[in-house]
């Protein structure tokens, strides 16, 4: 019983080495890409930057905001429903207070934050 094991792994071996892996493979789509030009001229495509910080603020008049803080410091994302379209908000250097459509802002990061929803006065957000 022992011996029929290593014989039965020679014989695999010999199937195997008797096959030729000489023949290329067989390509079934002949068809080119119609934008493999196009692709390999595109010019690189950057990612927006990841969400780094996720907050929920509720601020002075006892409304709730949630804002998505983005990764290179310069942009967030801010909605004033849980599920609702988010206003996206920006900078152009980090530290500046972000400012997007219908007169969205936000200053500061962290814990405390200055808001501003559509237009109406800033006012002081807590987590």
């Amino acid at each position: 019983m022992t011996r029929i094991a290593p014989l039965s792994a020679v014989a695999a071996l010999l199937a195997l080495a008797a096959c030729n892996n000489s023949k290329k493979p067989e390509v079934i789509d002949t068809n080119p890409d119609p934008m493999a030009n196009q692709i390999a001229n595109a010019a690189p495509v950057e990612l927006p930057p990841a969400v780094t910080d996720t907050g929920i603020y509720r601020c002075k008049d006892n409304s709730v905001v949630y804002v998505d803080f983005l990764g290179d410091k310069t942009q967030a994302n801010i909605r004033t429903e849980k599920g609702g379209t988010p206003v996206h908000v920006q900078s152009t250097e980090a530290g500046k207070p972000l400012t997007g459509a219908n007169g969205t802002s936000i200053s500061g990061s962290g814990k405390t934050v200055q808001i501003a929803v559509k237009g109406g006065a800033a006012q002081s957000c807590n987590r």
